[in-house]
């Protein structure tokens, strides 16, 4: 017997409940009928187009409803949805598309223009835009898809381990690479994670995360439809939009960045009214403060989980059980990523791959179904990051006897003070168990003494501290070379699109 594919999954669902809702926007909502029906037209109006299997389609759009569309008209085709952050433009998005090259890309209808300007005197695929009104006059995209209403996708063999996705990592260590995350990979993530949190029938997910980035795409994108959960989006994140969506749709599950709960929690209108319907919350992709999940616990009367996953694990691959606490490594304080999913293997080794006992730390590697084959066109890539199919991942990590992992860094953020070893986010705790403290970063900067010394930056509550008493609030809790040097009160700290805090560029701009 065949393993299934995300189509056959779809498909299943379909036969089963066309009734039941399947996506929600504001206050449309789609049935799984719907949804399919839309998607058909969409498959049948590509293949016009000359979309075939295999064929690769970028997707540039922020979290809107045709996404729903655009993956299951995918699936149905056998093509490859190549997700592009809608914020790239310029060498970012031409990078991408040189690299993938998509026949086509589908995009906001205001951002159609500047994304062909972005590609001239490339073989530049065709763009379409849409809106986020989804439909309209504006909206190429579904004017196409209604004159294609009761169009057919064509009948095409798709196989588990075809390509679905391709993601491409940040770059932050070199060139990006495409993740080639496939129909096994993502049903993995899928079935493993629902099981985990008791996602299904009756369950309603809310798109917090960008569904460009892999946590969104697969969690929030992938699992409602194939688990049988109801999608809602809602635009752009902001705290306000969030909290009403989270309230008005009685919503059960979502994921995001922690500087989203962050937003949320800061946001002088929320109340435990938005979150009395939720029942699992997940954070994944920075690190989770345990102070940021008290207050938040304490606020709103519900936890959020830590989680854990890459471009290349498909997404979440540990996360907390609901039900459990995440305990903190008791030498750092660090909090607890959760356990590994079923069909999960994980392990540290030290620098020679020999595999370390519980408690010591080492390189964090992953092994299962969920790890994805390699990177697209990227053999040495691939040897690199994945020999014999397991992903080193580049971050720091120890388990316990109990199953726990703790995320201590990323190898590359390790700051050499006079030949002893500083963690970054170890400092960073420290100073987040300042009530004045809202979001922190730590980076090393070149000492002709230490070798290196340990800088500070800290985005603030309110303004009832200085950055030298913050140095001085580390003192009794850090060892004197973990100390900062110095800490800058800055109004925000850099982050990527998805929350993640830039310490590369609190690098590159910090003058010694």
């Amino acid at each position: 017997m065949t393993a299934d594919t995300l189509d056959q999954v779809w498909a299943r669902r379909v036969h089963d409940e066309p009734d039941a809702p399947a996506l929600t926007y504001h206050d449309r909502t789609l049935t799984v009928r719907d949804v399919d029906d839309l998607a058909d037209a969409l498959a049948d109006a590509l293949a016009e187009r000359g979309v075939e299997q295999g064929s690769r389609i970028g997707v540039h759009l922020q979290n809107v409803p045709q996404y729903a569309v655009i993956f299951v008209a995918l699936w149905k085709l056998g093509a490859i949805g190549v997700l592009i952050n809608p914020m790239y433009f310029g060498r970012e998005l031409r990078v991408i598309v040189d690299d993938a090259e998509p026949v086509g890309i589908i995009a906001a209808a205001d951002d159609v223009a500047r994304i062909r300007d972005a590609l001239a005197g490339t073989s530049a695929p065709w763009v379409i835009g849409t809106s986020e009104s989804f439909g309209g006059a504006d909206d190429e995209l579904m004017t196409l898809v209604q004159r294609h209403i009761g169009g057919r996708a064509p009948q095409v063999a798709v196989a588990a381990d075809d390509v679905a996705l391709l993601v491409y990592t940040s770059g932050t260590t070199g060139p990006p690479k495409g993740a080639m995350n496939s129909h096994a990979n993502i049903l993995a993530v899928t079935s493993s994670f629902a099981a985990l949190s008791g996602i299904g029938r009756g369950s309603v997910a809310f798109a917090l995360a960008p569904l460009f980035h892999i946590t969104g795409a697969v969690l929030l994108g992938a699992l409602p439809l194939v688990q049988r959960a109801e999608l809602v989006v809602a635009g752009r994140f902001t705290p306000a939009v969030a909290l009403a969506a989270m309230r008005d749709h009685q919503v059960t599950y979502t994921i995001g960045s922690i500087t989203a709960f962050t937003a949320m929690m800061n946001s002088p209108h929320a109340s435990a009214e938005h979150f009395a319907s939720a029942t699992t919350l997940f954070s994944g992709g920075a690190p989770v403060p345990p102070s940021t999940v008290t207050r938040f616990q304490e606020r709103f009367g519900c936890y959020i989980h830590n989680a854990y996953g890459m471009t290349e694990t498909s997404s979440g691959v540990i996360a907390v059980p609901p039900g459990a606490v995440a305990p903190t490594e008791p030498a750092r304080g660090t909090l607890s990523v959760g356990k590994a999913l079923d069909g999960v293997h994980a392990s540290v080794v030290d620098t020679d791959g020999r595999t370390l006992e519980s408690g010591v730390e080492g390189e964090l590697v992953l092994s299962g179904p969920q790890i994805v084959a390699g990177y697209w066109r990227n053999p040495e890539a691939s040897a690199v990051a994945l020999p014999e199919g397991r992903l080193h991942t580049g971050d720091v990590a120890v388990i316990d006897d109990d199953g726990w992992i703790y995320i201590v860094d990323r190898i590359k953020d390790q700051i050499n003070v006079s030949g002893y070893k500083v963690w970054p986010r170890e400092v960073e705790e420290a100073l987040y168990e300042h009530p004045a403290v809202l979001e922190a970063a730590v980076i090393g900067v070149p000492d002709d003494y230490q070798g290196e010394s340990v800088v500070a930056y800290a985005s603030l509550r309110d303004g009832t501290v200085t950055g030298p008493e913050l140095v001085d609030f580390c003192r009794n809790r850090l060892a004197a070379y973990k100390r900062p040097r110095r800490v800058e009160i800055v109004a925000d700290l850099p982050k990527t699109q998805t929350g993640k805090i830039q310490r590369r560029v609190l690098r590159e701009s910090t003058s010694v």
